[in-house]
């Protein structure tokens, strides 16, 4: 709680625009995610992605409905919008479309859009099909499923690769319909594909650790593990058979040396 509140001062502080910023308020505790989204919204966020509380398994859309309204009503007014966030496979505890329907009925307002973290197209595009007509923003979670997105309603994507490639999953956004579409999007996936074998975080960090120079990049905090070696050097010839770049940065760096603190 205190490392999240913490972060989101931090970010203002530097001189981040809250106005571009959609801080992560769910938590498996109510008054936790009430205070963080009460955090948010005072901060100005443009908006709150929320997670159902995931400790719980199998529980009724009228439990996950309640805890939405609930934190929509302890906040009061000034709830920045909320954008709900469908990743069942870690949370077991999913965003039907009717919970969807029935949080828009009573918090049209509020209830802004979601994030699709399930992989599965037929529901992101059930979502779109069914609530992006009247203002829901959808995000697939990831940029491979943008040029089929777009063009049906979708609002962007909320991708954990694009920490890794801004600007090229960008260019997709922006030229899904144009002559270079399909080149783009195969790019962005060619990307994609190496970072989500199994182990994208870490994976990730590890890139940053190598085009940077900065061994401390490759930390984690557990129960996340580092790339042992031979994964490491796995994903190294894969991005440089990509031709990926991380701008700002020289594309061929030193291997960064295995740091002590884990």
């Amino acid at each position: 709680m205190s490392e999240r509140l913490a972060l989101t001062d931090a970010l203002v502080e530097a001189g981040i625009p809250p106005a571009r910023m959609m801080p992560g308020t769910g938590a498996c505790a109510l008054p936790d995610a009430v205070a963080l989204s009460r955090h948010a919204s005072k901060t100005g966020a443009a908006g709150l992605l929320v997670l159902p509380p995931f400790f719980l398994k199998g529980v009724s859309d009228d439990g996950v409905f309640a805890y939405y309204a609930e934190i929509i009503e302890r906040v009061g007014t000034g709830c920045a919008p909320i954008y709900l966030y469908h990743i069942p496979q870690f949370t077991c505890v999913p965003i039907t479309l009717s919970l969807i329907e029935r949080l828009r009925k009573r918090f049209p307002t509020v209830i802004a859009g979601a994030k699709d973290s399930s992989g599965d197209w037929a529901n992101t595009k059930a979502m779109i099909d069914n609530f992006a007509a009247g203002g829901f923003d959808v995000f697939p979670a990831s940029e491979s499923f943008l040029s089929a997105a777009m063009p049906i309603g979708a609002a962007g994507c909320i991708s954990a690769t694009v920490n890794m490639n801004p600007a090229g999953i960008h260019r997709v956004f922006e030229g899904w319909n144009g002559d270079e579409g399909p080149e783009l999007q195969a790019k962005a996936d060619a990307v994609r594909k190496v970072f989500q074998g199994g182990y994208m975080i870490p994976a990730m960090k590890h890139a940053v650790a190598k085009f940077s120079g900065d061994a401390q990049w490759r930390r984690v905090r557990p129960p996340l593990v580092e790339l042992d070696q031979t994964t490491g050097r796995k994903v190294e010839a894969e991005l440089e058979a990509i031709a990926f770049d991380m701008p700002g940065y020289p594309k061929v760096a030193s291997s960064p040396r295995q740091n002590s603190h884990g």
